[in-house]
């Protein structure tokens, strides 16, 4: 497994160097569109509309079109924007677990200690075990500011990627407003039903028939000589910076921490009880998270389309 980014995880003085790894990978077979007649392998070509010219990569910029205007932006404009300058992971606040909405969740990735010494990473993972807390985190990744969810996996820190609030859409159904009327009987029937299929959840008892379907069928056409030379019909297809530094005394930071903290707090009592409402405006603090319910049925075998 190769690391995808470095960085440094933060929360108040406690610097903990990680390697940054993907946690997923897709396991369809890659499929290509092929001429029908020869097998020849279809491109894309980038053209132009104005002249139908073929356009290089390298001559490309990206533009907002808002339906009347488009606005081109180019290299130079991104480079202005605050991309990803900081190799930081920048922990916002420690929230309960159950707060946090799994209908958030998108990509995980893997945290790896990145230092001599994993006592900090160690320290983080079991604090947040016995807290059962979640960190939620933001960090800049592939030019993309990133609100995270660093959370437990036996014994490695997951960083699990979060959407923004206004990235999910509302469940507003009118036919979920009627007033239904469910018997006695009718839920004690579906409890049993529920029941006859309980189990404990174990993702490797499921299989992708469609995918191994996939495979088994390619296997057989080439066994068959069902087959195309690729060096005769294909043409040729076309990181990471430092870990942060060790902090020396972690106790010590621990302890400047959390001093910290205690002193904000008072300060933002201060500014309550003298009628002051600018400590609330003035927090740092910026997550997202809702309350969310998990259950996991049993049947054995998921096809894929």
């Amino acid at each position: 497994m190769r690391s995808i980014w470095k960085g440094a995880l933060t929360f108040g003085l406690v610097n903990v160097p990680v390697k940054v790894y993907s946690a997923t990978e897709d396991h369809d077979v890659s499929l290509h569109q092929v001429h029908s007649k020869d097998g020849g392998r279809i491109r894309y070509q980038r053209v132009c509309e104005i002249d139908g010219e073929v356009v290089p990569y390298s001559d490309i910029d990206r533009a907002y079109d808002d339906g009347q205007q488009t606005v081109v932006l180019t290299k130079d404009d991104f480079d202005a924007l605050p991309a990803e300058k900081s190799r930081e992971i920048d922990v916002v606040e420690f929230v309960p677990s159950d707060q946090v909405d799994p209908l958030l969740f998108d990509k995980a990735y893997y945290l790896e200690p990145d230092s001599a010494s994993p006592k900090a990473y160690v320290l983080l993972r079991r604090t947040l075990e016995q807290t059962d807390r979640t960190a939620i985190v933001r960090f800049s990744l592939r030019q993309k500011t990133r609100l995270a969810a660093l959370r437990v996996r036996g014994d490695v820190l997951v960083l699990q990627t979060l959407l923004w609030a206004d990235e999910v859409r509302e469940a507003a159904f009118p036919s979920l407003e009627e007033n239904v009327k469910i018997s006695g009987k009718e839920l004690e029937l579906s409890a049993a039903l529920v029941d006859s299929f309980a189990s404990d959840f174990d993702p490797a008892e499921f299989t992708d028939d469609y995918q191994e379907e996939l495979r088994t069928l390619i296997k057989a056409k080439i066994e068959q000589g069902d087959a195309i030379d690729t060096a005769e019909t294909f043409g040729a297809d076309d990181d990471e910076g430092d870990g942060g530094g060790e902090v020396i005394d972690l106790m010590e930071a621990l302890r400047a921490s959390v001093e910290r903290s205690r002193e904000a707090r008072s300060g933002k009592k201060d500014d309550a009880s003298s009628g002051g409402s600018r400590g609330s405006r003035d927090s740092s603090s910026d997550a997202s998270g809702g309350a969310a319910k998990k259950k996991a049925p049993r049947k054995k075998t998921a096809k894929a389309s």
